[in-house]
């Protein structure tokens, strides 16, 4: 147990160790918490008085800008007081001019209306008078009124049409003269740079044998190479009298140029029956389509014109063997491209473009004769068809005046059809059709008033009309010959042109006695 003494004093010792120390340590915290009171209440107190101190300064400088603003708006309200006076005094100046106006205004109102009511009364006394002196007008002249202004009103007219007569004819003179000289320039420049040949062709092709001996084998045995050959190839053969010739009559040009080369090579070969008629034209045939497509790519060539479609090029081989009037059409339709591209040429428009439609202007009449329908309309169509441009397509239905040209080129393309066609020896013309165009133009120019005789000569390109005098007179001559040139441009249909001569003739016949 002695051993557990010390232990237990030591056990004490430390318990009031503790105790001591908590104490001490307790006494020193609230001395802290004492001094701390004391500061916090020290800051407060000086915290009170700064914000004091802010206070006061915050409203003294309110003060001073409540002031300040008080003092501009009072200037504010001075100025705008100043203004509102002086418009005040604008506006009473203003009501005071105007008052001045209204009473000049009232013024000036009561004088016209008394003026008015002067010229009122006024008028009426004239129109008295003027109805007095008009009824005593109408009993000298014995005329009313509405007769007299009739009367007035023709001479008047009369008078109008005789002066626009004359002018017309001064400004169709001088225009025809400037036109005139321009266009047979360009004309004369372009027939001269085109030549072409002016031989017609025939509708019978002759083929020349060796000896009278080949008829008889070409006939053949009853008949029956010759109907074999005409059957075959649509043509007939003329076996006359004519010493070693075979003449090949038929209006179709690519097969009667069949059934010459068939002919021919079946001379050369010697044999002649029924097989070797159909083996030389089959043969025939397809040289025919060679030279078909070789003419179509010659013509192209030959205006420099391109990317034409491959079936056009045909079409256009197959002019080759085609007719106008005697004229072929293939040439015809390579001289209205060269003489529409020089034109062009001369007045600045698209010579590419003339060309093209004057080369394919006629390309409908390639056509079979089973399609029906104008050459026209045809050619127009198949363009259409092969996408040619819209302007060539125009070229080509505008070439004879039935659609209307939409560009220059379609008008060159009918000026140079117009002079291929029109050309001395280019085409032949039945006495029938030229007789009868000829009593056209003549009954034309007897229909009008005034007309006492007509002719037409020259082959109908000129008619010359004799006019009364007693009915029509100089002035009335130019509008007289341009009502009869209109007629004939609507109601017939020919090549070039037509002049109308007329001729008014006065003679005066005295005797001396």
């Amino acid at each position: 147990m002695e051993y557990l003494v010390p232990i237990l004093v030591g056990i004490v010792a430390l318990i009031a160790g503790i105790a001591i120390g908590y104490l001490y340590r307790k006494n020193e915290a609230e001395k802290k918490v004492g001094r701390a009171e004391d500061m916090v209440n020290s800051l407060i107190e000086d915290a009170k008085k700064k914000a004091e101190s802010i206070k006061k300064e915050n409203i003294l400088n309110a003060k001073e800008d409540i002031q300040k603003l008080r003092t501009e708006f009072d200037k504010e309200i001075r100025e705008r007081r100043n203004e509102v006076s002086k418009t005040e005094r604008r506006l009473s100046q203003r009501e005071e001019v105007l008052d001045r106006k209204t009473d000049s205004l009232e013024q000036k109102d009561a004088n016209l209306n008394k003026r008015i009511k002067e010229v009122t009364r006024q008028k009426e006394e004239a129109d008295a008078l003027v109805a007095k002196q008009l009824e005593q007008l109408e009993q000298i002249s014995k005329l009313t009124t509405d007769e007299a202004k009739q009367l007035l009103l023709e001479k008047v007219e009369q008078e109008a049409r005789h002066d626009m007569a004359v002018m017309l004819r001064d400004i169709e003179n001088k225009a025809k003269l400037e036109a005139e000289k321009k266009a047979r320039e360009i004309l004369v420049l372009a027939i001269q740079r085109c030549a072409a040949d002016t031989v017609a062709e025939a509708t019978v092709s002759v083929v020349a044998l060796p000896n009278d001996e080949m008829k008889g084998r070409i006939i053949g045995r009853e008949g029956r190479n010759i109907r074999a050959l005409e059957t075959a190839t649509g043509i007939d053969l003329i076996i006359d009298d004519t010493p070693e010739a075979v003449i090949l009559s038929g209006f179709d040009p690519v097969r009667r140029e069949v059934a010459r080369i068939a002919l021919e090579k079946l001379i050369i070969d010697g044999r002649i029956h029924p097989a070797g008629i159909e083996e030389m034209v089959g043969k025939a045939q397809k040289e025919v389509d060679n030279q078909i497509r070789e003419a179509g790519e010659a013509a192209a060539f030959e205006c420099e014109i391109h990317n034409l479609h491959p079936e056009l090029i045909k079409l256009l081989g197959r002019l080759r063997y085609r007719t106008s009037y005697g004229q072929n059409v293939l040439n015809h339709s390579l001289e209205v491209s060269h003489l529409a591209g020089m034109m062009a040429s001369e007045i600045g428009a698209d010579v590419r473009l003339a060309k093209r439609g004057g080369l394919l202007h006629d390309i409908g009449k390639a056509i079979d004769h089973e399609v029906e329908g104008p050459h026209v309309q045809l050619g127009a169509d198949v363009a259409k068809k092969y996408r040619e441009n819209a302007n060539v397509i125009n070229c080509i239905a505008a070439h004879h005046g039935d659609v209307e040209a939409k560009t220059v080129e379609a008008v060159l393309v009918q000026a140079a059809d117009a002079i291929s066609a029109a050309r001395p020896g280019a085409r032949k013309e039945s006495l029938e059709n030229y007789i009868k165009r000829l009593e056209s133009l003549e009954e034309i120019a007897n229909s009008f008033t005034g007309v006492d005789k007509s002719y037409a000569i020259q082959a109908g390109r000129e008619v010359r009309i004799i006019v009364k005098p007693e009915n029509i007179d100089d002035a009335g001559m130019s509008l007289l010959a341009r009502d009869i040139c209109k007629k004939i441009e609507t109601e017939l249909d020919y090549p070039g042109q037509i002049k109308v001569n007329v001729i008014r003739e006065t003679r005066s016949v005295d005797y001396a006695k």
